[in-house]
């Protein structure tokens, strides 16, 4: 590439259009470094799927050129990805400490914590790699650590908000930095790339000690144990919990996975206070009265399988719902799990228990910034470009709306999709194509083999059952030896019907003999006459389509 052809390329391969799998590509000439490597949570359409990322082909096509990953913070949908993208690129990643000891925690599950390079960083560090100099800003979010990035390329600065909101009485004491903010704007930026998760809401996104005011109101009227379920990865609401439930002489245990996992590196790295005293295993709880108990909890997102689920349907090993119990359910539901969601807080009402969740107490805030925040940080950063991200498309065009009442051009104010480069030259910009991208989903250990085909089958055996047809066929002669023997599941129990039995069995020995007369021995070909005989009968008869599976066995006579 000549000089005259350099230029910067942004592109997006994840978070944007979307809430998740938050990944930005950056690249200028043999230089590529990257933004986040998130995961997102399948809904219920994504049936057995666990996990799904960012399709990384560009990435790998292109691993010559990685310089590093630069992660804002430690929640799942910027650090979810890192454990199967680094088995492919190897490469330094950098964090501040909270956010590496999360990453830590992740990799030694897949073994992998020993292969990586990490790079602890704070908000003064200054990093050089490639043509890039990456700085870093403090903001407040749901978790603490979390930064914004100041990329200085050749084409000029790049603002990345990371995950914020302005939060002017955060937890910890650590407010934005705003005069870096200043400071920028006073320098000149090409693009700001800001999240636009709360450009719906208008006003300030309140603060996070709201919360800890609700609990310490609802702690105050509990009778027997409390339950709050929060996000593993939200630090600071955790914090409160435990801030309150020493204030009404009370131990705490923590209940999932993803829980465990993220106390323990809280409180080892010091981001997490809790005396000794407080914290006990779950199998102590039952040493000591209900009032003298708080359990804190995953699930707050109706998954099927987290802890507080399974305490609402009776099905927890080890907590049992009694009368007496509070369960405060201290998050609002992400797109899609809002069903879910309302599914767990009604069973938990059908034992009997007091429910505290969003609609009736304030007992959760965004971490994200509302529209009067993202104003204020457009006017201290004055970019000339404005890229949303973190958000379904109708936050990136209310995004949009609000660059633009501010008095940044309509067509300075990127729309960005997944996978679209978009490329800067001497403060111009133009999309230039697009890159290898969409999305890979992770099933069990399988990671991309299930794709559109294998999700078709799920939903439609889901939706409609499967009919199995099984034949047994000379080698020789193609003669029919045994069957055909019928087989549903998640259809109608074939053998009830007696009518309907005796008709799929009579037209398929039609079609079996057919074959044999023609000498047709092609077992493709007797499949798809087989299944296209019973997809007809059956739509014909029932008005069902169910999946139809032909096995054929040849024996040597």
């Amino acid at each position: 590439m000549s000089k005259k052809d350099l230029g910067l390329s942004i592109i997006p391969l994840g978070g944007v259009g979307e809430i998740g799998k938050n990944m930005m590509v950056f690249e200028y000439g043999q230089d590529i470094i990257v933004v986040d490597a998130g995961v997102a949570f399948p809904g219920d359409d994504l049936m057995g799927i666990d996990l799904i990322i960012p399709d990384i082909t560009y990435l790998i096509d292109n691993k010559d050129k990685l310089r590093g990953f630069f992660i804002t913070h430690g929640h799942e949908d910027h650090i979810g990805a890192l454990p199967y993208v680094l088995k492919e690129l190897n490469v330094p990643v950098y964090g501040t400490r909270l956010t590496i000891g999360l990453i830590k925690k992740k990799l030694e599950e897949h073994g992998l914590v020993n292969k990586v390079n990490l790079i602890e960083i704070n908000p003064e560090s200054v990093i050089n790699t490639g043509v890039f100099q990456v700085g870093f800003f403090r903001v407040n979010h749901s978790i603490p650590d979390g930064v914004g990035l100041a990329i200085k390329t050749p084409e000029g600065l790049i603002v990345h908000s990371g995950d914020f909101k302005l939060d002017q009485t955060p937890i910890d004491g650590l407010a934005t930095e705003f005069h870096k903010l200043t400071k920028y704007g006073e320098k000149g930026v090409l693009a700001l790339i800001c999240d636009s998760t709360g450009a719906e809401k208008e006003g300030y996104t309140p603060s996070e000690k709201v919360v800890g005011e609700t609990f310490t109101k609802e702690f105050d009227k509990a009778k027997g144990r409390i339950i709050v379920a929060t996000f593993a990865s939200n630090v600071h609401r955790i914090q409160q919990v435990i801030n309150a439930a020493i204030e009404h002489d009370r131990k705490v245990a923590v209940v999932g996975r993803s829980m465990v996992r993220v106390v323990e590196a809280a409180v080892e790295l010091g981001y997490l206070h809790c005396p000794q005293s407080v914290l006990i295993e779950l199998g102590e709880v039952a040493r000591y009265p209900s009032d003298q108990i708080v359990i804190i909890t995953t699930g707050s997102q109706g998954e099927p399988l987290a802890a507080l689920t399974r305490i609402s349907n009776g099905s927890h090993r080890q907590i049992a719902l009694e009368p007496d119990d509070t369960v405060i359910i201290s998050a609002t539901p992400i797109p899609g799990n809002a069903k879910q969601v309302y599914r767990t807080i009604n069973n938990l009402y059908k034992s009997g228990t007091e429910v505290v969740y969003k609609d009736v107490a304030p007992v959760h805030v965004s971490g994200h910034a509302s529209q009067e925040e993202i104003k204020v940080v457009i006017n201290m950063v004055k970019p000339k470009f404005a890229i949303p991200f973190h958000g379904e498309y109708r936050h990136l065009v209310k995004f949009k709306t609000t660059a633009v009442e501010l008095g940044i051009p309509e067509d300075n104010v990127i729309i960005p999709a997944i996978g679209n480069r978009y490329f800067f030259h001497k403060n111009t910009f133009k999309a230039q194509g697009k890159v290898p991208s969409g999305s890979v989903m992770i099933d069990g250990l399988g990671i991309g083999d299930v794709g559109n085909i294998v999700m078709r089958d799920r939903n439609v055996l889901s939706e409609n059952g499967v009919v199995i047809v099984a034949l047994v066929l000379d080698k020789e002669s193609g003669v029919v030896l045994s069957g055909p023997d019928i087989i549903s599941r998640g259809f109608v129990y074939i053998r009830e019907s007696d009518e309907l039995l005796s008709k799929m069995k009579h037209e398929l020995k039609d079609v079996l003999h057919l074959c044999q007369s023609k000498q047709i021995k092609d077992w493709a070909t007797i499949k798809n006459r087989v299944s296209k005989t019973l997809d007809n009968l059956i739509y014909n008869e029932l008005k069902r389509k169910p999946m139809v599976l032909t096995v054929i066995q040849e024996v040597q006579s």
